[in-house]
């Protein structure tokens, strides 16, 4: 049986809302007995990456203590050296959501994810998101979902967009993927709202985007 590692949750995201809606969206792959969901600390990754997981999902921004005035960081160099060594070699990483959220933009991690979160609007906005699923980019998907509208850098000539947002703020990127090494990457920006994580096509995004970084292995 293989390995998916997730590592979920931070100061303004709690770990059961999230685990809900991957547990839910996962179903599918981990009922068959291929796959098994394991939910590890982030002080535990570069360890558990010597293992060579099926995929790895970061659902945590950088930021332990984000309202301190002594904020402290998890992403180490070693630790953003890893992440990029482990899906360069062969590896697949989603980072949803907060996993793009207040790390480094020079950092190996940003790097290799070709995109990072700049900002959000305080107020909660309806949020419509608009494209394919990344694994199947023949199927089109909607959403329309009260959300953190969040507007992110993306260098697009150097990924794959297959999800667009749009919101009375403006419109952004909401979801990317291209190959890196012989490993590959998507970036998803969807959702924060325990309503908006078990929305269906929420579920849809996240298990075709665990299904793209699987494909690998085929």
């Amino acid at each position: 049986m293989k390995t998916i590692y997730a590592i979920v949750g931070d100061y303004y995201h709690a770990e059961k809302p999230i685990q809900t809606a991957l547990n839910l969206a996962l179903e599918p792959l981990t009922e068959g007995g291929q796959y098994q969901l394991a939910y590890i600390s982030a002080q535990d990754l570069v360890q558990r990456l010597d293992e060579a997981p099926a995929a790895v999902i970061l659902f945590k921004e950088d930021r332990l203590n984000p309202n301190d005035a002594d904020v402290k960081h998890w992403l180490t160099e070693e630790v953003s050296v890893a992440i990029s060594r482990y899906v360069e070699g062969g590896g697949g990483l989603l980072a949803w959501h907060s996993g793009l959220a207040s790390y480094p933009p020079e950092s190996a991690l940003v790097q290799m994810l070709r995109g990072y979160f700049e900002f959000h609007p305080s107020k909660h906005q309806m949020v419509s998101y608009q494209g394919t699923l990344p694994s199947d980019q023949s199927r089109e998907i909607s959403l329309d979902i009260m959300d953190e509208h969040y507007f992110v850098h993306c260098d697009e000539e150097h990924t794959t967009v297959f999800l667009r947002s749009h919101s009375v703020d403006g419109d952004s990127i909401g979801g990317w993927t291209h190959a890196y090494g012989s490993g590959k990457v998507v970036c998803l920006t969807p959702a924060h709202n325990i309503e908006g994580l078990l929305h269906e096509g929420m579920l849809a995004l996240l298990r075709s985007s665990i299904q793209l970084l699987l494909l690998r292995e085929k």
